[in-house]
């Protein structure tokens, strides 16, 4: 993937309980290994089986399967998670599927599925989250969200509003939560070449994407890694509520 390395840590996470979904491999498997490198001990969620399980032995830590398009499981597998943990002080929620339909085409079908695996499996990730973190009072939620929260995308009107609805969401968490010590902030990543989405890229679309930047590139999974990885921090505790671009300067707002 491009971008990767050495991810440097310095135990500033020592001793907390992290999961995160989608961690199989992408942004959400360099959040978990960035995560794991700072000292976390890291629980990965993801329906792809055998690379969430190399994932987390890489990474030393543990792997669930999961199908999130499914409220039950979702919720299933992240208790399971939390207990295995013993707790949880982090949770990024990462997962998410793409698609690429004109307006006119679009079913409810897709319309809903969208919206169970990128909006609705994130509510019920937070809420067994918050079994813990509110007695506790403290933890991180990060959600992923995309630079489509803000900005729409042509041929993705169900990808770009399931996104929306995990800004607003986040908001209300950090609005509800936050007396409880719980900071929730999502990240918006502009273009990440992933494997989400490989099928409907060609070489000119990629350039086309780098030169809309004004740093003339595109993102890396360590672009979005570093942010999640900010606010999970101590450091980052006066911060929530916040959709946070990661996009290179093609969205400011």
């Amino acid at each position: 993937m491009s971008g990767e390395g050495v991810i440097a840590g310095y135990g500033r996470l020592d001793g907390r309980r992290a999961v995160v979904t989608g961690g199989a491999r992408g942004i959400g498997g360099r959040i978990a290994a960035t995560l794991a490198a700072e000292g976390a001990r890291v629980a990965i969620l993801d329906r792809l089986a055998e690379e969430g399980e190399r994932a987390a032995e890489q990474i030393g830590g543990l792997f669930v399967e999961v199908d999130l398009a499914d409220a039950a499981d979702a919720e299933r597998a992240t208790e399971e998670a939390v207990a295995k943990l013993g707790g949880i002080d982090i949770l990024v929620n990462c997962a998410g599927i793409f698609s690429k339909t004109e307006l006119v085409d679009l079913t409810i079908a897709e319309w809903d599925l969208l919206f169970a695996v990128n909006t609705r499996a994130m509510l019920t990730t937070m809420q067994v989250a918050a079994r813990t973190m509110i007695p506790q009072r403290s933890g991180r939620i990060v959600n992923l969200a995309s630079m489509a929260a803000k900005k729409g995308g042509a041929c993705e009107a169900a990808y770009a509003a399931s996104k929306a609805a995990v800004v607003a969401l986040t908001r209300a968490v950090a609005l509800e939560w936050g007396q409880h010590g719980i900071t929730a902030n999502s990240i918006c990543p502009g273009y990440v070449l992933t494997e989400m989405g490989a099928d409907t890229r060609t070489p000119e679309l990629v350039a086309g994407w780098a030169a809309l930047s004004p740093l003339g590139r595109l993102g890396t999974v360590d672009d979005v890694a570093a942010v999640a990885r900010f606010l999970s921090l101590p450091e980052s505790g006066y911060l929530t509520g916040q959709a946070i671009n990661v996009t290179g300067g093609m969205v400011t707002h």
